[in-house]
């Protein structure tokens, strides 16, 4: 069950640190913005875009299905991983700048998630249930 906790985190945080950045791509592409169809035809002309919808129906897909075995709190806390992976990807992709508050922030959020993840595996332990979650 932790490999299948491990691969979904990854293909979540893969799916949406996907979206994001293909977010920011495609709306770079369209500027400037305006409420009109030549703005509406430069964004769906954007192949970003495409990624960005592919990201969050990967995402939802992804989610659904760690919710049906994974503890809600560190599932839910595991699932803004890539706030870290946007923040690292669009320094090196963007040129945003790294700065000390948000290294600090990135931390505090992964040590957060391993935090409840330790935690989760202590109550499990005590309990003597492998899976603690929603029967599937």
């Amino acid at each position: 069950m932790k490999r299948f906790y491990l691969v979904g985190f990854l293909l979540l945080m893969s799916f949406d640190t996907l979206a994001q950045i293909s977010f920011k791509y495609a709306g770079n592409h369209a500027l400037p913005v305006a409420a009109s169809l030549d703005w509406l035809l430069r964004v769906f002309g954007a192949p970003w875009i495409y990624g960005a919808i592919v990201g969050y129906v990967g995402a939802f897909f992804t989610w659904m299905s760690l919710l049906k075995h994974a503890p809600i709190g560190p599932a839910f806390a595991a699932s803004h991983l890539e706030v870290v992976s946007v923040l690292l990807l669009s320094a090196w992709l963007f040129g945003d700048a790294l700065t000390p508050s948000r290294i600090i922030g990135a931390v505090l959020i992964v040590a957060g998630i391993v935090c409840l993840g330790l935690a989760e595996g202590r109550e499990e332990a005590a309990s003597g249930h492998p899976d603690s979650g929603p029967a599937p």
